[in-house]
């Protein structure tokens, strides 16, 4: 049981020998740059920066790109607007030109049927013949 309690001591003394040293701080700070007030160095704030330049950058892209394909849509939409009105607007004409087509001829027909049973024989419809 003893060497139990050695064996501990001896772990315990190397483990508390072992967090000292990694808790000291090197004497020699003229190779190494000193920390800002809030802990970082001249280089992490560099690369903080760059990075931050990077980012930015590629979120001005992003953005650009979003209003140009934004722009393209808009000129898409507007493009269908004006093929679609063109498009309703020649079925609109063809349709009144049908239907005024149609009622002509349904005033001509009303008109031969009319003299047709006045006694006009002329403006009667051909006789069918009954199919054989």
């Amino acid at each position: 049981m003893t060497r139990n309690w050695m064996a501990a001591a001896a772990a315990l003394a190397l483990l508390t020998s072992g967090q000292a040293a990694a808790f000291q701080m090197p004497t020699d700070t003229t190779t190494e740059a000193k920390p800002a007030k809030d802990g970082t160095t001249a280089e992490e704030r560099s690369n903080t920066a760059r990075l931050n330049a990077e980012q930015a950058a590629r979120a001005n892209a992003d953005n650009t790109t979003y209003a140009q394909e934004v722009s393209a849509a808009q000129q898409q939409v507007a493009h269908d607007q004006t093929v679609f009105t063109q498009e309703t607007a020649a079925y609109e004409a063809e349709k009144a030109r049908i239907a005024a087509m149609s009622a002509e001829e349904r005033m001509k027909w009303e008109a031969d049927a009319a003299a047709c049973k006045a006694g006009d024989t002329t403006r009667c419809a051909a006789p069918t013949t009954p199919p054989r």
